[in-house]
């Protein structure tokens, strides 16, 4: 049987945390916070049910170069994170996992959701990918620490990993605006899949979930709210927010739980209330 509220409970997020995070700062640029100098802020933020915690920083390339201050944050953005574990346990709750799952993981991260993916299923049903070999290694350390031997495989999530498919349910855990046609095949029919949406077509971010088909279609709806990172390679311009918001103006606000996702090997629609109602198509590569 699984028991999500035991895992929380076993599983120290603070045991997958690195000693030195980020927070907002003046200006609300991210500033290094170090636990050996302020443990108490350190141990507030980790242990807070409801609060990311970035772990990682880079250069934001959409900032002027000639700008950006690493010591005072200035034009530096978030590149990993641990989530907020209120949000990871809703999404794993959404995967309705079931003893003896197999579970794909897109985005290790710090390791903390793929341990509790472990605790509940064991960690030979837990594969995951991440594409920075830096995060991977950290996370891999974490995860052989406190005892939980998931496969971290350092690659593009975005190809899955068909060495140990088919698996019965896939979550990504950055946001991602196309779902790669991989994460369908990998997934057994009547499989789970879900991703976090890019602010494409609703202003906010979303969690969808789709189920696959025998016909290798998955389809599904967004369920609820959810902001996450975007994958490496999926990355969107502000502009195309911006375009996404008047449009969904345009269409009279319609709740998010209206619109729904269609995925084929040939590409994928975006739909409201039916799939024959499709307000954006994109065909694959």
């Amino acid at each position: 049987m699984i028991n999500l509220k035991e895992a929380l409970r076993a599983v120290r997020r603070a045991d997958f945390i690195p000693d030195r995070i980020f927070v907002s700062g003046p200006g609300n640029w991210l500033i290094p916070l170090s636990r050996d100098q302020q443990p108490e802020r350190w141990a507030a933020m980790v242990a807070s049910p409801s609060a990311a915690v970035v772990t990682k920083v880079a250069r934001d390339p959409l900032f002027p170069p000639e700008l950006s201050d690493p010591s005072t944050g200035r034009g530096m953005v978030a590149t990993s994170s641990s989530s907020a574990p209120e949000l990871m346990a809703e999404m794993i709750e959404a995967l309705e996992l079931e003893p003896g799952m197999r579970v794909l993981e897109i985005g290790t991260g710090t390791g903390y959701n793929a341990a509790l993916l472990a605790y509940l299923l064991g960690s030979e049903n837990v594969v995951s990918v991440e594409i920075d070999a830096e995060v991977a290694d950290r996370a891999r350390g974490a995860l052989q620490r406190t005892g939980y031997r998931v496969k971290v495989i350092t690659g593009d999530g975005e190809q899955g990993y068909a060495a140990d498919a088919p698996y019965d349910r896939v979550i990504a855990t950055a946001a991602a605006h196309t779902v790669p046609y991989a994460w369908v095949e990998q997934t057994r029919p009547g499989g789970v899949i879900l991703v976090p949406w890019a602010e494409t077509v609703h202003p906010d971010g979303r969690l969808a979930r789709f189920v696959v088909g025998p016909d290798g279609i998955a389809e599904g709806r967004f369920i609820s709210q959810a902001f996450f990172m975007p994958l490496q390679g999926q990355r969107l311009q502000p502009h195309v927010g911006f375009a996404a918001e008047e449009r969904w103006e345009q269409a009279g606000r319609p709740d998010f739980t209206r619109y729904g996702i269609t995925v084929t090997e040939r590409g994928q629609t975006i739909w409201l209330d039916s799939p024959e109602h499709v307000v954006a198509a994109q065909e694959s590569p």
